[in-house]
C-alpha cells in the first residue's frame, strides 16, 4: 500500500484529464481503477462488493482506457488498483487489506 503526497498528485492528474473525478460527489470517494474484459477488475469489484456489505463504501469505477496514454501506462501492468484520497493499493488484495485501507 502506497501512502504519501503523489496520490493527491495522481488523483490531480486523473482529474484534470476526467473533470467529473473532480465533481463534489466524486473527489472524496475511493476509485477503482480497472478497464473493460479484465477479470482481475471483475473481481476486486467483488471484493468491494462484499465489503460494502459491512461498511457504508462507495467508490467510482475508473476506466483506464479514457485517460491519455501516459497516464493509462502507468496502471497498465497494476491494475486494478484502488485509490483513495490518500492511499493506493494495487492488487491482489483482499477483503481484509480493503479493512485497513478504510481504518
Amino acid at each position: 500500500m502506497h501512502n504519501d503526497n503523489n496520490i493527491k498528485a495522481l488523483r490531480a492528474r486523473m482529474t484534470a484529464v476526467d473533470p467529473s473525478l473532480g465533481s463534489t460527489t466524486n473527489i472524496d470517494k475511493w476509485w477503482l481503477l480497472g478497464t473493460s474484459g479484465c477479470h482481475l477488475c471483475d473481481t476486486a469489484e467483488q471484493l468491494l462488493t462484499q465489503f460494502q456489505a459491512v461498511h457504508p463504501l462507495t467508490y467510482q469505477y475508473v476506466d483506464i482506457a479514457d485517460f491519455d496514454e501516459e497516464l493509462m501506462t502507468t496502471f497498465a501492468h497494476n491494475i486494478p488498483v484502488i485509490l483513495t484520497p490518500s492511499k493506493r493499493l494495487d492488487y491482489p488484495f483482499s477483503v481484509m487489506d480493503l479493512q485497513q485501507l478504510y481504518s
